[in-house]
């Protein structure tokens, strides 16, 4: 893993905090269209966005956040029909015949007008023009419609569809301010859309933050296995739950043709994916990081050794609804995620919490409890999964 540059000093960052004024958007939108970096605000965490149809601006996106080109990239959009455009379903040179392409479109369509603007990714084949590193090679893409005003004023002010993974260095903790960029990405020619350069109250010192769902956009891929038949595979937890989208297929009547399949993975970074996300290791913040079992995960009743209480004399807890309350006491600094397993507010302070734990003196470790969720193939709670994901990822499964 790449960890993000110490250097903080004002002076040698080549990145630019702007505000969101309207002037400020406007040279960010020709910013855009020009190939060059652009990073802002969405309801899930902040993109590094690029001119989605330019494969010389994409090639820097993966250079900045020193990304694997087996790893793609999220196409914004404003509307879904612009979205319709760049998937093959919808392509008016697709080779794919009518019947299927019917199914598919009216998935596609189904899933943006029930979950769009908002965190849903969805992934399909991808129409001609799309470059294909953008793909990770894969030949489908994936495109989201965010509904942050910020982001959607800089998607209109641009005139393009922008490209953007999360604006850090791959494999870091996910940023959700903009401080949080800067520290990944000072040294690297990008914009940062700062909110708080437009407010006398900072976003730390107010209760609202500006990335408030705070994990990823759940990632759907739809895809026909015959003429009649077809899946739609959850590839990423977020805020948008599997049950959620068997409501959406029941409305639109497609129940009978897809079927909703949870399809995570946990692969190496030398594999191609059509969705990111996908790799083992992934949100680790540069302290090494444990998941305690739920074995030894108690409110009572649990003792600890004198080794491992020495142990947690440098260890920074990240705590889910008072799991780990029985360690607040051994250890360096402690913080619980949420209260009565409150997911909702535990995804919007995972990425957060995990960034402070880097901040703590003397801190050698970062322990977090093992969340367990009922197994079930439509999953409501969709964002406990993605806590749990993400928290996983971030300790490499341990």
């Amino acid at each position: 893993m790449t960890l993000p540059n110490s250097d903080t000093t004002t002076n040698t960052k080549k990145a630019k905090l702007i505000s969101t004024s309207q002037t400020s958007l406007s040279e960010a939108g020709e910013r855009l269209r020009s190939g060059h970096l652009v990073s802002f605000p969405t309801e899930t965490v902040y993109g590094l966005g690029c001119h989605a149809i330019d494969p010389v601006a994409v090639k820097r996106v993966f250079e900045a956040k020193e990304r694997p080109l087996t790893d793609p990239l999220i196409v914004h959009v404003n509307e879904a029909s612009h979205a319709l455009k760049l998937w093959d379903a919808s392509s008016s040179s697709s080779s794919t015949s009518s019947s299927v392409n019917n199914f598919e479109e009216k998935a596609l369509k189904a899933l943006a007008d029930a979950f769009w603007p908002g965190p849903l990714t969805i992934v399909a084949k991808a129409s001609p023009e799309i470059p294909s590193i953008i793909m990770a090679g894969t030949g489908f893409v994936a495109c989201r419609s965010p509904s942050h005003p910020i982001a959607r004023s800089l998607i209109e002010a641009s005139g393009i569809p922008i490209a953007a993974p999360s604006a850090n260095k791959f494999g870091h903790v996910s940023p959700t301010r903009a401080d949080h960029v800067m520290d990944d990405l000072g040294n690297e020619d990008v914009w940062i859309i700062d909110p708080d350069l437009d407010s006398d109250v900072k976003v730390g010192e107010k209760d609202g933050i500006v990335c408030d769902v705070g994990v990823e956009s759940t990632v759907a891929k739809v895809e026909m296995e015959s003429e009649t038949t077809g899946i739609i595979a959850i590839l990423r937890h977020g805020a948008v739950s599997s049950q959620d989208i068997h409501d959406c297929l029941k409305n639109a009547n497609l129940t009978s043709t897809f079927e909703v399949k949870e399809k995570m993975q946990s692969t190496g970074e030398n594999v191609s994916h059509v969705a990111p996300g996908q790799t083992i290791r992934h949100y680790s913040p540069n302290v090494q990081s444990f998941m305690v079992s739920n074995e030894r995960c108690s409110k009572e009743g649990i003792v600890w050794s004198q080794e491992e209480i020495e142990v947690l004399k440098t260890a920074v807890i990240i705590d889910f609804s008072g799991k780990l309350s029985s360690l607040k006491e051994y250890s360096l600094a402690y913080r619980d995620l949420c209260v009565d397993d409150d997911s909702k507010t535990a995804a919007a302070n995972v990425f957060g919490f995990l960034r402070w734990s880097e901040t703590i003196t003397g801190a050698e470790r970062v322990f977090f409890p093992e969340i367990i969720v009922e197994e079930s193939n439509l999953v409501k709670d969709a964002l406990v999964l993605a806590v749990k994901d993400r928290l996983t990822r971030a300790a490499s499964g341990v």
